[in-house]
């Protein structure tokens, strides 16, 4: 295998222009990112707000820091064969900040980012509150990550919390900038309506990628559109963020009930439906390649 079909950048952006629709689910720990890849998922992306909740248990206002970001996506990107893009948030100051966080996150393994509009300290992007930079600090912002990437593969995402803000009208104009800037995706966040998911595909210029959250339950934002949908109306690429925490936090939701049970009846009870065997761990993280290596490299008695 050559170094170009190893290079993630590369296959990441061969499926931007050669796929007709992709999905990415969101990761945000050593589990999530390697069930993404055996479940046959060509790539994933990490959600910078569940990356703040899982790492600092804090909700997700910018106190995440680039250092820290940085490093668990250089440890989740090298666990898994395929690409994997990541939540760059504002890009961490000015466009002086883009220009080493591109560098820092190229470096990183990663196959691009999302940058987003958002003043700092930002907000999760289906939280109240929230509010833009002007423009041109975006176009700038958008240019210098540009200019910093040192290959043309890795991709800039172009995130815009305008709507919140400024309205259609107000993203569709910023869409149009982030384009001639050099953005590579959009990423309109909190979209209200499908018809609105159109407008920005049809006068974006570039592929659009939408938040389908938790791409298999509804929320108050962006509907839930039925993934034929998305695809027919040029949509190029969806992420689900929010759909792999809340299924990890559902699953220990229920084993710790009735591990509470257990500890008031005394009663010890069996519950496969609820968690995995070891095997299930042990297979999901690599033991047997770990295992075949030490066979092959050490005197271990295997």
């Amino acid at each position: 295998m050559d170094k170009e079909t190893l290079n993630p950048r590369r296959r990441f952006r061969d499926l931007l222009n050669n796929e007709p629709f992709i999905v990415s689910p969101g990761v945000y720990d050593g589990y999530s990112i390697r069930l993404v890849e055996a479940a046959g998922f060509k790539t994933a992306c990490t959600s910078g707000a569940a990356v703040s909740n899982a790492l600092l248990g804090i909700p997700d206002i910018g106190v995440l820091g680039l250092a820290e970001n940085v490093a668990h996506c250089r440890h989740l990107a090298r666990s898994v064969s395929i690409p994997m893009t990541a939540d760059a948030d504002t890009g961490y100051g000015n466009p002086v900040n883009v220009f080493h966080t591109v560098r820092l996150f190229e470096e990183a393994g990663v196959a691009g980012i999302n940058i987003e509009d958002q003043i700092s300290p930002k907000r999760c992007g289906h939280m109240p509150g929230k509010d833009v930079v002007e423009e041109i600090e975006m176009v700038k912002k958008i240019e210098a990550a540009c200019l910093a990437r040192r290959d043309d593969d890795f991709v800039i995402i172009a995130r815009t919390d305008s709507i919140a803000v400024e309205g259609m009208e107000g993203a569709i104009r910023r869409a149009k900038a982030y384009a001639r800037a050099g953005a590579d995706m959009l990423f309109p966040d909190a979209v209200r309506t499908e018809d609105d998911i159109k407008r920005i595909v049809d006068a974006a210029g570039i592929p659009v990628t939408i938040n389908m959250g938790f791409g298999i339950r509804s929320r108050p934002t962006t509907p839930l559109v039925p993934l034929p949908r998305l695809k027919a109306i040029g949509v190029k690429r969806i992420s689900l963020p929010r759909m792999l925490p809340a299924a990890a936090i559902h699953g220990m939701q229920q084993a710790l009930g009735v591990m509470k049970e257990v500890i008031s009846t005394g009663v010890p009870v069996d519950r496969p439906d609820l968690v995995v065997g070891i095997e299930d761990i042990m297979n999901v993280m690599g033991y047997t390649e770990m295992r075949a290596l030490e066979k092959q490299l050490t005197t271990l008695d295997t």
